[in-house]
Formats: C-alpha cells, structure tokens, sequence
C-alpha cells in the first residue's frame, strides 16, 4: 500500500474538524519559514499495560528468571527475562519502584488504570470524580507548536466506563479523551489530506457552535441544577470544539510532509497483536518525527481481561491475557506470565530504539535526548494497586539520570511485601511499609520537561534521584 503526501503546498488545506494533516518536521532549512516551532521540540509518551506484573517470592524457583523487577539496585542491576530486552537500552532508561498514588492503594487492581496518570482519589465505587492527566498538563504547553495537542490512543478504544478506563488521558475537567484504536483511522487522520472543503467546513463550525452556545444559553434559565450542571458539561464540549475549529485555521497554510508508510498493515487489528504493537508503535514514532504532535498516550489493554486487548497474549501463544495472572501457580506460571511481559519489553524496546536511532534536526543526539517516555502499570502483583512497576526512558537533555535501578519507600525495598499474591485477596492486604507518591515523580518529570509548576495532584516535593 502506496500512501504518500503529496509535494509540499501551503495552499493545501486539512479536511476538516474531524481530521488534520501532517505538518512538516522542523528541517533547517526550514528555520525561518516554520514559525510555530519552539526551540527545543521536547516530548512526552505514555503507555500502560494493564493486570500488574510477575512477582514471585524469593523461595519460589521462578524468583531468579521471572520476577519483574531487576535484582541489584542503583547503577549495579541485572534485568530479569521478563525485561531482557532492554538490556542494549540500560543507559537510556531508570527502573522504579515503591511508587504509587495514595489515594488509590485500597482499590482493585481491575479499577485503577483512570488514575495512573492523574493521580485522583478514584476509588472502588459510588460517586467518581477524576483530574487532569499528566499528559494533558504537558499538552497544553506543548499544544500551540503542533497542529495537534496530543494523540490518544488505545487497543480498545473509546473511554470505557468510570474505573473501567479504556483511554488514559483526562482533561482538565477531569473527563476522558475518547482514545483512537484503528491504525488506518489513526494514520487519516494524521496524513491524509482533503483541500476541498476544509475552509467551508470550518466556516460552518464557526456558524453552528456559535448557534449551539446562544441557545444553551437561553435554554439554562429553565433547567433544574442537575439538568445545568448537565449542559455545563455540554457547554464545556462545545468550547473544546471551538479551541480545535480555531486552531484549525490556524494551521491551513502549514506544508505537508512527504510520509511514506509502506511498511504498514493499517489494516491490522489485535487478533494479530505483534504486527498491531509494532503499528501503533510506529504511528507514534511517525506522528513524533513530524512533528504532528509532542504528546502522546497508549494504553496497551484495558484491566480485568475485559475487550480485544485481551488478545494480546496471543503473540507468544496463550489464549488470553488476563488469564495469566490468575495462573501463576500453576506449572511454570510465572514464565508463562514473565514470557508475555518479555514480549511487551520487547515491542515497547523496539519503539524506544526507533526513536533513539533518529537525529534529532539542527541538534546534536537523538530524538530520544529529548523525548520522556513513562511505561507501566498501576499493578503490581495480582491487581494489587501498590509498588507500580515503572520505566522512565529518554529525556537526557531535560537532566534526567539514567542506567539505574531506583528504589523508592521504606519497608519492602526487596518487593516481597507486594509479592507472591494469586487471589483477589491481595488488595485487600494491609499495608505495612511506605511507598512515596507517584505525583512526586510526575512532578519532576514536568518540571524537568519545561512545565511551569510547583505541584501535581497530591504531590508534596520532586525526587533528586530522577
């Protein structure tokens, strides 16, 4: 499949609200026609695996191979098989552990993925409240220099349901961002162009949000509070609406670049799950090198097994995935789960190469020099909503240190504390050592990358050792 942007044209338009075009990467010399580039393009990726990580008990055989997290600690750590992988990648990236978000320590594994970027205290059940996540904080920095503010994806797609998050991204009223989990839809609405129509589509945006806000507004003065609060929440997405009608406009004139995407199946779906990673994967990577957008989530599954991310164990031949966690004690149910968790560290590897292997226009290094990458999990052993397992990778030229092994808390720097679990009952557990606060790291990863801030959700300080 031939899909290439045509020649650079600034009469070219987008197609529409519904979708835009790519813009061109900050080329050199290109210097003083781009105007919308900032003097450093730094960047900010998330992805988030779902149902925890292999953590069996020193005693146990399978400890030395499966258990997630390195043994060592600082600069002297050795990967396990579940994280092998990244070994070539050591220098570029930090292992953390005894993190976590307070508010959600007593919550079901099955129901924490909504906060792991956010930090809100979520909780098990009853009313739901959530909070802006860390990638729409970076995205509103970030937002005015690309034609889009962040790419939000997921295999399932959607938003799911309150503590069933099928997106990780919330915005700033603490509402989930719709996530896109098509490739071919993902790739139109990057690259493909349509100069017909757009400033007439746009135009008649214009007309009818302009309609929708005047009679809202006349309607409000006979609704009950309930019913206003509701139109509120319309009202906040009409005006959502309009920030992307306007920053369309904004970007009509902008070249296109030139992408070719033959190596694509953007046809692929996850019941072939290796070959859909790598696709979502390198639309990221492809959205990142042209400068489309600098912030981007993918959320690689949905927790408690539910939806075709499910599927994903497929790629290293078990049936489902969630059902690995609950087979653990099972004969060599920690290397079945820990065979998974290499096949994840081996795509997520394979992305991070990618980006690092990418010089960076007009700047000595790479790409990855100035791109921070989050992976992880809100989970640790069997849905336990404790000591997240974490990697930071990228960002050297933000200060980040890296080629360690960092351990965080006090009372289970060995993660036996955490470890070993099989039933549900582990959530329950209580909880006899510190962990520090997850929004701490965020904290500095957002100052680090720029940020303006002195604080992030419950945060109470930075962490030096980042």
């Amino acid at each position: 499949m031939n899909r290439k942007i045509s020649r650079l044209d600034r009469r070219q338009f987008i197609r529409g609200i519904g979708g835009f075009a790519l813009a061109l990467p900050a080329f050199e010399c290109f210097a003083d026609t781009v105007k919308t580039q900032s003097p450093r393009k730094n960047r900010f990726a998330a992805f988030y695996v779902p149902d925890g990580v292999p953590m069996p008990l020193k005693e146990d055989p399978a400890y030395q191979d499966w258990a997630w997290f390195p043994h060592g600690s600082g600069k002297e750590f050795k990967l396990t098989k579940c994280l092998e992988p990244l070994e070539s990648l050591r220098d570029d990236l930090t292992i953390l552990s005894g993190l976590s978000h307070p508010g959600v320590r007593d919550v079901h594994g099955h129901r924490n993925a909504d906060q792991f970027l956010t930090g809100a205290a979520t909780g098990n059940g009853g009313e739901y409240h959530n909070t802006i996540s860390l990638d729409q904080v970076i995205a509103e920095q970030t937002g005015e220099h690309t034609r889009f503010s962040s790419l939000v994806l997921s295999t399932d797609g959607g938003t799911g349901s309150p503590r069933g998050a099928q997106t990780m991204s919330f915005n700033s009223n603490g509402r989930a961002i719709p996530a896109e989990h098509r490739p071919k839809n993902i790739f139109d609405m990057l690259f493909a162009t349509n100069d017909k129509d757009a400033a007439r589509k746009l135009a008649m945006s214009d007309s009818t949000l302009d309609y929708l806000l005047g009679d809202a507004r006349s309607l409000k003065r006979s609704l009950s509070k309930h019913d206003q609060q509701r139109l509120d929440e319309y009202l906040q997405s009409v005006r959502d609406t309009e920030i992307k009608v306007e920053k369309a406009k904004r970007w009509l004139n902008v070249p296109f670049a030139q992408v070719d995407v033959d190596h694509l199946n953007l046809d692929v779906t996850p019941e072939d799950p290796r070959n859909y990673l790598r696709t979502m994967y390198e639309l990221i990577y492809l959205a990142f090198k042209t400068d489309s957008t600098r912030v981007a989530t993918y959320q690689l599954g949905r927790e408690n097994g539910v939806g075709i991310s499910d599927y994903l164990a497929r790629a290293v031949g078990f049936k489902l995935t969630h059902e690995l966690t609950h087979e653990v004690k099972k004969p060599n149910g920690w290397k079945n789960f820990g065979t998974y968790c290499n096949f994840l560290s081996e795509e997520f590897g394979r992305f991070v190469t990618r980006v690092k292997s990418t010089r960076e226009p007009g700047e000595e290094g790479s790409m990855l020099d100035n791109t921070m990458l989050l992976f992880g999990s809100a989970s640790s052993a069997f849905h336990l909503s404790r000591n997240y397992p974490l990697i930071l990778a990228g960002g050297k030229n933000m200060g980040f240190k890296h080629g360690q092994y960092l351990k965080f808390g006090k009372g289970n720097e060995d993660n036996q504390a955490t470890a070993g679990f099989d039933t549900d009952i582990s959530w329950k557990a209580k909880m006899e050592f510190e962990e520090e606060r997850l929004s701490n790291l965020y904290l500095t990863m957002l100052q680090k990358f720029g940020v303006e801030t002195d604080s992030f959700a419950d945060s109470t300080g930075t962490l030096a050792e980042v």
